[in-house]
């Protein structure tokens, strides 16, 4: 006991020594040196702020995809160079094909007439680290990880004086926020992870995100469970960089809050919708003519496909007694291929389609053109969404403005905030299981015309808010913020 008491007596002060002078010599002069770095770039941004005007940044790897990301992005930009002409626009890509290409895309794809003047792309070579098929187990982190080294690299060949993201890579935002000194400002279109995907994993629920191998194994459910919460938290953590949020749709909004809690700063700004030429549409449908159904989504699994088949299948168990209306029915699924896994998919809800023995009732029509999908809304009757927890559904709002009603899935944006289904405010219809879409699929043929078209009006009344002038309104007030911080 002597012995200790001697021992701690001689070491403590050489230890309480040791992180004095550890203090002194390396951390206050790091620091030091940190406040004059910082001080140094946040004088320079500001000369050259003032003398050529703001560097405004898009983190978009993708920006020549043409999905409805991509809207959001080219509207985006539009807004911002309208209100704030001097601005000089940055967009860090992957991307190879030449300026004018991608903004001629942007312009006949969305009809967003864009100068290439102000518009300029960082070209990044790092595209491998944020690949899907890169990480066949743990995707997310190891996606997210991958997205800083190409954050880094985007940061090293500009340092912009503001910095959005809008493609929902989070972890690029400490980069920005802390080596760049730069604010920061994001859309979230769809949240990473959400308390949804972990319930899925938590009660063993085989889907396109969680395996049968993963499900049916109690361990394997476990580890992938924490695996989620330590990615959640982190998720969190790099979320709160961001100065500014700005989220889709309530949905989206709820899960952010969740997982970032700061609802102070973050904002509810729908995407913009292609819905004025659209209401202007006029439905073609003779009352002799095949009853169109029709789907309008990408081949990709979480669309679910598959429940839309078993819907139809559903619905001609209830027409049994009734075939000269079920040979009238046609389900049109309109979607586009990225790949081959795509192609296959589609291959496989053919083969699906016949084991259902529906082949004579289904329509696929692959990567259409504009001017055939606004012929398909002019010759259809009923709009078809399947998607468990849709983000938001800009299908959803553009069938609705096109003249169609809606059976969409009672999740996600359909339920929070595109279709109503009070009967003295009716908009279109929500349905979960295939027997419920079936349902609400021969009630919707069933209608009256009157009340028809009275839910056909009241649908393109109530899209008007999802509209591109609205967008632009809501993402400049939001971004205003971001202009100020200086």
């Amino acid at each position: 006991m002597f012995c200790l008491c001697i021992t701690i007596l001689f070491v403590v002060p050489f230890i309480f020594f040791g992180v004095l002078l550890f203090a002194t010599f390396v951390l206050v002069p790091a620091a030091f040196i940190f406040a004059s770095w910082y001080m140094r770039i946040k004088e320079r941004k500001r000369q050259r702020r003032n003398h050529d005007g703001a560097n405004v940044a898009f983190f978009h790897p993708y920006c020549n995809a043409g999905g409805g990301g991509e809207r959001v992005l080219w509207v985006a930009i539009k807004a911002v160079l309208e209100r704030y002409p001097n601005t000089n626009i940055y967009i860090y890509t992957v991307e190879t094909a030449e300026a004018k290409t991608i903004l001629d895309k942007a312009q006949n794809q969305f009809n967003v007439k864009l100068q290439d003047a102000n518009i300029n792309f960082i070209r990044l070579s790092t595209q491998f680290v944020i690949e899907v098929k890169m990480y066949p187990y743990f995707t997310l982190l190891l996606q997210n990880l991958g997205s800083m080294i190409m954050g880094m690299e985007a940061f090293m060949k500009l340092n912009p004086d503001i910095y959005i993201d809008t493609t929902g890579f989070a972890f690029t935002y400490p980069i920005f926020r802390y080596l760049a000194q730069c604010p920061v400002g994001c859309y979230v279109h769809y949240p990473t992870i959400t308390s949804a995907m972990m319930r899925r994993v938590q009660h063993r629920i085989v889907a396109y995100n969680n395996s049968s191998l993963i499900a049916r194994n109690p361990l394997f459910t476990w580890i992938k469970l924490f695996y989620y919460k330590i990615f959640g938290w982190l998720y969190g953590i790099v979320g709160r960089c961001a100065d500014i949020v700005m989220v889709n749709g309530s949905w989206t909004e709820g899960h952010i809050e969740e997982l970032w809690d700061v609802p102070e700063k973050t904002y509810k700004v729908y995407p913009p919708c292609e819905v004025s030429e659209l209401k202007q549409l006029r439905s073609l449908v003779k009352d002799t003519d095949p009853i169109n159904i029709l789907s309008v989504a990408q081949f990709r699994p979480e669309k679910d496909h598959p429940l839309m088949l078993q819907a139809l299948y559903e619905l001609r168990n209830l027409l049994v007694k009734n075939e000269l209306l079920w040979n009238k029915i046609k389900l049109i699924l309109v979607g586009s291929c990225r790949n081959a896994e795509d192609e296959e998919r589609v291959q496989n809800l053919k083969d699906l389609s016949k084991h259902l023995s529906l082949e004579d009732n289904v329509q696929f029509v692959v990567n259409a053109p504009y001017g055939r999908l606004l012929q398909l809304y002019q010759t259809s009757t009923v709009g078809l969404h399947a998607m468990w927890n849709e983000h938001f559904g800009i299908s959803v709002v553009e069938c609705m403005a096109a003249g169609l009603i809606m059976v969409a899935h009672r999740s996600g944006g359909p339920l929070g905030d595109i279709v109503h289904t009070a009967d003295d405010t009716r908009t279109g219809f929500l349905a979960t299981e295939a027997d419920e879409y079936a349902r609400a699929i021969l009630e919707v043929i069933a209608l009256p015309i009157d009340e028809r078209k009275r839910i056909v009006q009241a649908a393109r009344a109530s899209v008007g808010r999802f509209s591109e002038a609205e967008f632009e309104k809501s993402f400049l007030r939001a971004m205003e913020p971001l202009v100020r911080i200086d």
